[in-house]
């Protein structure tokens, strides 16, 4: 049995996407992670591999996870691609009936929303193409040489040049939303596109089943009286009232035709030019009638561009009160979870950033000079014959914290996933402690300097050194801090390996990932 699943169920499932982030029973989040890639692989800067879509998989997500972003109802938008216009390029011209059998003429696509109908101006005005100067004479259309810039809310052409093209304006893109939303690939569609009072006068002006253009196939030969205009010449089909202009030029052809009433309630339509008045000729015109969109041009911008794409914005920036996102190491992975939880909690995770990461609060004489290097090991005898390891992601010489993961590479198991023999400290993968057993310290030994001890006497998320309050993102516990993060909670919805970036006190990523439905 033959079947498709169609497009409008991909643009209903980004529209209930981004419901599903502005609806308070959920939470989002975008998250960086991975600062140790060449563990996995060598050569990941130059060839990072794809990502793995399995249970096990997830969990090095979360073990290799540094922090997260929260992605609000802001920071979603439906999108479509990015077309640009530039003179001299051919468009393809809006369509209702592209197919495998009737391929759009300049890019060949066999489906609308596959198609080159749609561009931005350099005023990131959103423009369709309604007629692209195709013709018998150009059946494959021509260049547009004038850039739309009007805003009118009729089609109409946009300069003086004679390209044939005819554009119908649709929506400006908000500065803020430029920001935000547009990509090299992708630019935002309007939100809330059927109640927003900014979209009303396009959203109003739109008639459901209405005509724009009609083109012509075959200009018919002996056409009556020469250089002669008929008007009021009618279009039958399903709906009412539309009306088209045709002109005969020196040669007894048809030179034009344009309409001059849309009528409403069409899905198909033809000339009728016996009842217009035009003569038939030794050969019979042929046109064909474009059927706008469901609603009308401009009703219902979604399904008009296929806006089936979601694009969800994150900025990661350093924070002096909530320094939850490192410096001076890489990262190397991004990605967005859904419904995380907060630690030790069934609650789901609701601040703006978190730690992913555990923490400790280190002294000693030398702890402003110390050293760990990225990435290394480092560990603490929590009593005899027991040890617990990690690896460092930051150190803060002002603050004397240490940011640290902890995953099951530590305990016998390749970064990939497979088991070894005889781990170095044992199997047991241990927390770090400020309160060790018979047989253990507090004394954690840093890559250079003295050794530091954890200080089980520091309990809070600041701390003052020379008159300077300096907040550390988490809430330490006699020296300790968890994560802020149930590891392992909610679901991991999106997965991009990267080339890693060394992230530096003065920087800021804009993350944009796309979810393709």
């Amino acid at each position: 049995m033959a079947a498709i699943i169609t497009d409008q169920i991909r643009i209903l499932n980004a529209g209930n996407f981004i419901a599903g982030v502005s609806n308070a029973s959920n939470s989002y989040y975008s998250f960086i992670g991975l600062t140790n890639p060449e563990d996995y692989q060598e050569d990941w800067d130059s060839d990072p591999p794809s990502p793995k879509d399995n249970f096990d998989q997830e969990n090095d997500y979360w073990d290799t996870m540094v922090a997260l972003k929260k992605i609000n109802t802001s920071d979603a938008r439906q999108v479509v691609p990015k077309r640009t216009w530039s003179s001299g390029t051919s468009y393809d011209m809006y369509r209702h009936d592209y197919s495998r059998s009737n391929t759009a003429v300049v890019s060949g696509s066999t489906s609308l929303y596959l198609s080159n109908y749609f561009v931005i101006n350099s005023d990131f005005r959103v423009y369709i193409c309604l007629q692209n100067g195709i013709d018998p004479d150009n059946s494959s259309g021509r260049p547009s040489l004038d850039e739309p810039t009007f805003t009118d809310l009729e089609p109409r052409s946009a300069g003086t040049s004679g390209d044939g093209y005819i554009w119908k304006y649709l929506y400006t893109i908000k500065p803020s939303d430029v920001a935000k939303f547009e990509s090299t690939d992708y630019m935002p569609v309007p939100t809330d596109w059927q109640t927003s009072t900014d979209n009303a006068p396009v959203r109003d002006n739109s008639v459901d089943g209405s005509i724009k253009i009609a083109t012509i196939v075959n200009r018919g030969v002996g056409l009556g009286t020469a250089n002669s205009t008929y008007t009021s010449v009618p279009i039958r089909g399903d709906g009412s009232n539309a009306e088209c202009t045709i002109t005969i030029d020196g040669n007894q052809q048809v030179s034009s035709i344009t309409i001059s009433n849309q009528g409403s309630g069409y899905t198909y339509g033809n000339v009728d030019i016996v009842a217009g008045g035009v003569p038939t000729g030794t050969t019979r015109p042929e046109f064909n009638v474009i059927i706008s969109p469901q609603g009308g041009h401009g009703a219902d911008i979604y399904r008009e561009l296929g806006a089936y794409n979601v694009l969800m914005y994150s900025r990661i920036e350093n924070d002096n009160n909530n320094p939850d996102f490192i410096t001076g190491n890489q990262i190397a992975r991004v990605g967005v979870v859904e419904n995380p939880q907060q630690f030790g909690s069934s609650s789901l995770l609701s601040a703006d950033k978190v730690s992913a990461l555990g923490a400790l609060k280190l002294v000693g004489a030398g702890y402003s000079t110390a050293t760990f290097a990225a990435d290394s090991y480092f560990t603490q005898t929590v009593s005899t014959g027991t040890t617990s390891v990690g690896r460092v992601v930051s150190y803060d010489q002002n603050t004397g914290v240490i940011k640290y993961w902890q995953d099951r590479s530590l305990v016998g198991f390749s970064t990939i996933g497979i088991a070894q023999t005889q781990p170095q400290y044992g199997f047991s993968l241990n927390e770090f402690t400020s309160s060790p057993g018979t047989g253990g310290s507090l004394t954690i030994i840093p890559s250079s300097g003295v050794n530091l001890t954890i200080d089980d006497s520091f309990t809070g998320i600041s701390t003052v050194i020379n008159n300077r309050t300096y907040y550390l993102g988490q809430t330490f516990t006699n020296g300790v801090a968890n994560p802020e993060v149930k590891k392992h909670s909610g679901n991991i919805i999106y997965v991009d390996n990267r080339p890693s970036i060394t992230r530096s006190s003065n920087q800021k990523e804009d993350i944009k990932v796309i979810l393709q439905f």
